[in-house]
């Protein structure tokens, strides 16, 4: 009696909020099976175990859903590769057409040649700070909107001819409209919108620092010059898990705090600082190597280096190199479970 040898296949997921187009192939590139299935991972886990009971690699693109459905797709036991979103674009473009189906099988054609970059895929609780961290950072930036709408308006109608860059701003509005008003109609919404948006941002960041508190990884980061609760808390999300980093000094690169480079021929030269895929986390960065550059009383040999770097080369590009020098002691701080420590002046020197 013949037995059949079972076919290896690789499976491309493209998803979306309702459902998700799935391909099929096998090890020699035939498609087997095409088709879509609601976004949930019985329904997925059924499809693919009556369609490809001997999967090999199943591949989908980061995205909202994806921390959840990988998650789940991994505890039914099947073999899920989360792909970089921007690796992955940069070969599903080159399809004539762009269609879910295209996608979908593009992802298995990267899946069967081993084409990929994988991303990795925050646990729960590393997903939830992360969420508060971005949810007070979008506040933020709405409250800046509201200010600067505000300041639009005191000046177009010559409310006020001072400064309005002063974190009194709130208030001078709020006499602006006691002395004018008419203005109150136009004025009072946005300001009770920045009161209103204060408050809840108090409430993120109080939430936020209680889980800095608890966690002896934080608190330890934390130690570093210039390093809070925040920046503490969104370089561990970014990070998640620091053993996937072989070498603190990967971290700059991951963080688009490394020089590009461009080389052709016999000519090389620098092309400016690389991508930032992570932007709130290079922001809370570079304030911080400038809180460490200008306003930190204890000395250390980061700041004597940060100081020399600024002398040579001016404050921007030495808060970018500061800045990558934090993540990569913060790296090492975490991974070696020790604390920052600080140097003499003379010794620093």
């Amino acid at each position: 009696m013949d037995h059949k040898t079972p076919v290896t296949t690789f499976v491309g997921l493209d998803i979306s909020l309702a459902e998700t187009h799935i391909c099929i192939l096998d090890q020699d590139g035939t498609r087997l099976y095409q088709g879509a299935v609601a976004s949930d991972p019985d329904a997925l886990a059924d499809t693919i175990g009556r369609k490809a009971p001997n999967c090999e690699r199943i591949g989908m693109e980061t995205g909202a859903t994806t921390p959840w459905l990988w998650r789940a797709l991994r505890a039914r036991g099947l073999p899920v590769i989360c792909i970089d979103a921007r690796h992955a674009n940069r070969a599903l473009s080159m399809r004539k057409n762009k269609t879910d189906k295209n996608d979908a099988q593009g992802l298995a054609e990267l899946m069967r040649i081993g084409w990929f970059k994988e991303a990795n895929v925050r646990s729960p609780q590393t997903q939830y700070v992360r969420s508060l961290l971005t949810a007070r950072y979008q506040l933020r930036v709405s409250r800046k909107d509201v200010l600067n709408q505000m300041r639009g308006v005191v000046k177009s109608f010559g409310l006020f001819s001072g400064s309005t860059a002063t974190r009194r701003f709130p208030a001078m509005v709020q006499e602006i409209i006691q002395d004018n008003p008419q203005f109150g109609p136009l004025l009072a919404p946005l300001l009770a919108v920045h009161e209103a948006l204060t408050r809840q941002i108090a409430v993120y960041e109080e939430e936020l620092k209680k889980i800095a508190e608890r966690d002896p990884d934080a608190r330890r980061i934390m130690t570093v010059p210039g390093i809070g609760y925040l920046v503490a808390l969104a370089f561990m999300t970014a990070v998640d898990d620091p053993a996937r980093f072989s070498s603190s000094n990967k971290l700059g690169p991951y963080l688009g705090l490394a020089p590009r480079v461009r080389q052709s021929g016999e000519a090389s030269w620098s092309a400016g600082i690389g991508h930032a895929p992570d932007k709130m986390m290079r922001s809370y960065l570079y304030q911080a190597a400038t809180v460490v550059l200008t306003k930190t009383a204890s000395w250390s040999a980061l700041k004597a280096w940060g100081l020399r770097v600024y002398k040579r080369s001016g404050f921007k590009r030495a808060a970018v190199a500061v800045a990558r020098k934090l993540a990569i002691i913060m790296h090492a701080i975490w991974i070696n479970g020790t604390e920052f420590e600080f140097s003499q002046k003379g010794k620093a020197a």
